[in-house]
């Protein structure tokens, strides 16, 4: 499979380093790596999903938290400096709790080591976030070889947004469970939705995909439910962003109109995500916090508007699927019911 690091951490010297990470704002166009090399520019990578997908969100939280260590590493206030510049990233993107949880383990370990000094927590930092960015890669793999056990012989798999290598160190989520069913089957098909409005269905599934030749099939967001009537889908399979105790899962939006429409054919539909995608802090779906982002990524296609300056959007960055739509929650321990993932955390 074609699949390389989505983000990495490069050390530069002792103590020193960057964030590597693919552009995903110009693929298909454009393949460009570009460098991180403070907390500010980080936020800004988040924000403008330069770098996008829960996991790999994650990921950029703990380099961004190694990042602001070096710029405070002769502060007197270098734990309350750092604590700032973390919080800061952390409100970059407010739905996926990966950021959160990546942030929080690095934070963790600067607070565990409070006595040493500020180059020995740097280093102790910036290992930590390799060890999350590897062990990304390997929770993801058994993701894959968990939920390649529910994909049918022969299947074709709808897909909702992008969850593959790109939205996660490497390999992916939905399409690691994809990858790995293809390991064995390579009859197995793929419709990928575009998911309006920044298109990651068409420009980064598709770009993946094509790339590991599998059979892949380009539809419009509104085309799904005519699919699943001709009886052409077999399974739904897509990623999360955040996920409640009882289950229910944001995911971009479409997702949950995906979902209804697979209950109503009686295709089942699955969510993979790992562990931490799991926010084991709130009960319900209703508690999720859903980012609204800007006009633009509505009404502009290419640098060009699409509609008249006078109309009005709303434009929430993801929606909530009910647990009851939700066939199974696919993670690195398994497959669960979506009301029995707080198993968990027992």
């Amino acid at each position: 499979m074609n699949v390389e690091k989505t983000i990495e951490w490069v050390n530069t010297a002792d103590y020193e380093g960057y964030s590597l990470m693919i552009d995903q704002t110009l693929i298909p166009y454009e393949y460009k790596k570009i460098k991180v090399n403070n907390s500010k520019d980080m936020y800004n990578a988040i924000k403008t999903m330069i770098v996008r997908g829960a996991p790999a969100i994650g990921i950029a939280g703990a380099h961004g938290v190694a990042l602001a260590a070096i710029e405070n590493k002769n502060s007197g206030n270098f734990i309350e400096d750092v604590k700032k510049l973390a919080d800061y990233i952390n409100s970059s993107r407010p739905t996926a709790v990966n950021l959160k949880w990546a942030i929080e383990k690095q934070m963790d370990v600067i607070y565990k080591n409070k006595e040493k000094s500020n180059l020995e927590i740097i280093k102790l930092l910036i290992q930590n976030a390799i060890k999350l960015e590897n062990e990304d890669i390997e929770i993801n793999k058994k993701i894959g070889d968990y939920g390649a056990e529910i994909v049918p012989k022969g299947a074709t798999i709808l897909t909702h947004c992008n969850a593959g290598a790109l939205a996660t160190v490497g390999y992916g989520t939905a399409l690691g469970v994809v990858r790995s069913a293809f390991e064995k089957d390579k009859t197995i098909k793929v419709f990928a939705d575009e998911t309006r409005p920044r298109q990651q269905g068409a420009r980064l599934t598709t770009y993946e995909l094509t790339r590991d030749n599998i059979d892949t099939t380009l539809i419009t967001d509104g085309m799904g439910a005519y699919f699943m009537k001709k009886g052409m889908i077999d399974v739904v399979i897509t990623g999360a962003d955040r996920i409640a105790l009882n289950g229910e899962s944001a995911n971009k939006i479409g997702t949950y109109m995906v979902a209804i429409a697979a209950k109503y054919h009686n295709i089942p539909f699955y969510i993979a995500a790992p562990k931490s995608t799991i926010d084991p802090n709130i009960k319900t779906g209703e508690e999720i916090v859903i980012e609204l982002r800007n006009k633009e990524e509505v009404t502009i296609i290419n640098d060009k508007p699409i509609c008249t300056d006078k109309v009005k959007t709303i434009n929430p960055g993801f929606d909530v699927t009910p647990n009851e739509l939700i066939k199974g929650i696919i993670t690195e321990y398994g497959i669960f019911k979506p009301n029995e993932i707080y198993k968990l955390f027992e």
